[in-house]
């Protein structure tokens, strides 16, 4: 991918690269890119921290913003109108993708990036349709 691309990470992927499951090497080389840019809304941050706080506890958990703006994540917290009304339009059409992915696949659209994820069941349709550039990570 392009040194300059910007990439909008769903949880999923967050979630193989920080438990070492397949695909996080190709997570590991996006994060390598110097002038890329990564994204990752925080309804998607808060899918993590749940991950985390579930497995590891809440001292764990609470690291993750740390972490994240050590890997020069730029955390999304805005919920525009625009965000939410195109995240709810893309939930009525793709009912099979949760709402949390939806956020991802809004912001995706309207940073006109690369959606990082390792979830064929439900984006295998949604990269067929061509909404945005979709990388799956295994």
């Amino acid at each position: 991918m392009a040194a300059d691309s910007c990439y909008i990470f769903d949880a999923c992927a967050v979630i193989a690269w920080l438990d070492g499951e397949q695909g996080a090497e190709t997570v590991e080389r996006i994060l390598q890119e110097k002038d890329g840019r990564y994204l990752l809304h925080t309804i998607n941050a808060c899918e993590v921290f749940y991950h985390i706080y579930r497995r590891a506890g809440e001292a764990r958990a609470f690291q993750l913003e740390t972490l994240l703006q050590r890997l020069n994540f730029t955390l999304e917290p805005s919920l525009s109108s625009s965000l939410w009304h195109e995240a709810g339009k893309l939930k009525a059409a793709w009912s099979r993708v949760s709402l949390a992915d939806c956020v991802a696949l809004a912001l995706a659209i309207r940073e006109k990036g690369i959606l990082v994820t390792s979830d064929h069941h439900e984006f295998d349709r949604i990269a067929k349709a061509d909404l945005c550039t979709v990388l799956f990570i295994r």
